[in-house]
């Protein structure tokens, strides 16, 4: 499994979703206080992200 999003709970004890790659964190989102905010949080990445433009502000 190179890839793959992963749910877990910080040390505040918020859920985060991390996005995995080769055992790696690439990116993650803010902490949600439940899991289902996290999954829709997953989601929506799936959903919106594939159309997502590159801004190069260097």
């Amino acid at each position: 499994m190179a890839h793959h999003f992963k749910i877990k709970k910080n040390k505040a004890g918020e859920f985060v979703a991390y996005f995995m790659y080769n055992s790696e964190a690439i990116f993650w989102t803010e902490g949600y206080s439940s899991k289902a905010s996290a999954q829709n949080a997953i989601e929506s990445i799936k959903k919106n992200g594939p159309g997502a433009e590159t801004v190069d502000e260097s």
